[in-house]
């Protein structure tokens, strides 16, 4: 295992305050509807929106100064966070996104600053492609790189300080799900911990089961912050390490989770951010964690 317990510790006391000890707690509401103890972790309220800034933090933090950080984006939260932590911390940002990027998470990332090129085709090979022309470039991979999964992994930090039974995580590249992990299984060994991935981008939760990196073709995607269509073999191999059980949600229950998280929390979130409690009902325990882990939804 190339994730450290000790060093999610140090994340959870070095990244920005603003991503830290954000809100989790009972929604009596939202427990009534779904028949069980819920405990929610509301990601959403910070710059960016989303969870994301956790890892891009901790790992930005590490890169020498002059530094061009290159990244990819499917779903646009990570590259925001890249975007944001890197004019925070001094750096230049490029980010590589598909051409049919959601225009809320365009104009985003455009926002902080970084400078976003659009691909026709393989938005990650332009990325590498691109870093690889010059040294100063350095590519950052949300699914590979373990500061990202290990700055993640402060939110199993803060939900083990509450009582639940099993956590339930949204499985997109495998970074916030193996970090969550990672701390739970040392720390928190009763804990079952469970991934979430959309039925039409089920990638990574097949090669969870298969024991080998499985790709599946993906266009566009109701749920992209969680569509992948070829899973890092690292990413593998830490699931298959840590990760109890998988399970798989359609979009009608996703949409009927962001409808059910508007009417009782208040929180408008976007598909893939609202993965968790879809899968809820797929889940038997008496006592369940999830994270609400993107807001930044297009209402059309």
């Amino acid at each position: 295992m190339d994730l450290d317990v000790d060093r999610i510790a140090r994340a959870a006391t070095e990244i920005d305050p603003l991503f830290r000890n954000t809100p989790q707690y009972v929604d009596d509401q939202l427990s009534a509807r779904l028949g069980k103890r819920v405990l929610t972790k509301v990601e959403t309220l910070n710059p960016l929106r989303s969870f994301k800034g956790r890892g891009a933090d901790f790992a930005i933090a590490a890169l020498p100064s002059g530094s061009t950080v290159v990244c990819s984006s499917t779903g646009g939260n990570f590259g925001q966070a890249v975007g944001y932590v890197a004019r925070r911390r001094g750096l230049r940002a490029e980010v590589f996104v598909p051409a049919a990027t959601s225009p809320v998470k365009l104009a985003r990332m455009t926002a902080t600053g970084a400078v976003v090129h659009r691909v026709d085709g393989d938005a990650k090979a332009a990325a590498v492609t691109y870093a690889a022309d010059d040294p100063s470039r350095l590519y950052l991979s949300d699914g590979v790189d373990p500061a990202i999964a290990e700055g993640a992994g402060t939110v199993g930090v803060e939900l083990a300080a509450e009582s639940f039974d099993t956590v339930v995580v949204q499985v997109g590249d495998g970074a916030l799900i193996s970090g969550i992990a990672c701390w739970l299984k040392e720390k928190r060994p009763d804990v079952r911990v469970v991934g979430v991935a959309a039925a039409a981008a089920p990638a990574l939760v097949e090669s969870w089961r298969r024991g080998e990196v499985v790709a599946v073709p993906q266009e566009n995607a109701f749920a992209a912050g969680i569509t992948i269509s070829r899973p890092e073999p690292v990413a593998v191999t830490r699931l298959r390490a840590l990760v109890d059980d998988m399970v798989l949600v359609t979009d009608d229950e996703l949409r009927a989770a962001m409808a059910l998280a508007a009417e009782t929390l208040g929180v408008l979130l976007e598909p893939a951010g609202a993965a968790g409690l879809a899968a809820l009902s797929h889940v038997d325990a008496g006592s369940v964690a999830t994270v609400l882990t993107g807001a930044n939804a297009d209402v059309r």
